[in-house]
């Protein structure tokens, strides 16, 4: 095989990973807080803002813009992403989205969020991620990076719906 042609097909290869864990809340409960743009800030900590650019949350085609801390910057700029929801299937508690475009060298990624049934108190939620090639960063160091970061929202969703139900409760008392 020529030299170019292994170049052209390893330029071509993505970089995958995933990352899980245990979510002490019912699937309906954590499907409402992950699947709901207006309520990233709650659990994906290094996110300051969401803005919806088009369409109508929930439905294939919507697109968002996420920005804030989650990639660091040479400028000490805030990162940006701009998202597209390719698939939202509450039945089966997934969504998919593509990143359209960004500051941080991430465009055409794919992310798949994946809530399977663990116990009757408890969810498993798994984050897949597929990115293509991030020239001058070795694959092992930013799938090892995206890994992070995502296991660092996930272990923030209960606590999450902890405070909403802490709020709820004490503005009932009200």
């Amino acid at each position: 095989m020529s030299s170019s042609l292994q170049k052209n097909e390893a330029l071509n290869q993505k970089w995958h990973g995933s990352v899980g864990g245990i979510v002490d809340a019912p699937i309906d409960e954590v499907w409402k807080i992950v699947s709901q743009s207006s309520r990233l800030h709650e659990w994906m900590p290094m996110l300051e803002n969401c803005t919806d650019l088009s369409g109508k949350e929930g439905v294939p085609g919507y697109t968002r813009l996420v920005s804030g801390f989650m990639f660091p910057q040479k400028d000490e700029d805030r990162s940006w992403v701009k998202e597209r929801l390719i698939v939202m299937d509450p039945l089966s508690y997934i969504y998919v989205y593509r990143m359209e475009a960004s500051n941080v060298g991430l465009d055409g990624s794919l992310n798949s969020l994946k809530l399977i049934h663990y116990s009757d108190d408890s969810t498993l939620v798994e984050w897949t991620f597929e990115i293509n090639p991030v020239e001058g960063l070795s694959e092992e160091g930013i799938v090892d990076y995206l890994g992070y970061i995502y296991k660092s929202c996930i272990n923030r969703i209960e606590g999450a719906i902890e405070a909403k139900k802490s709020c709820v409760a004490f503005l009932k008392k009200l």
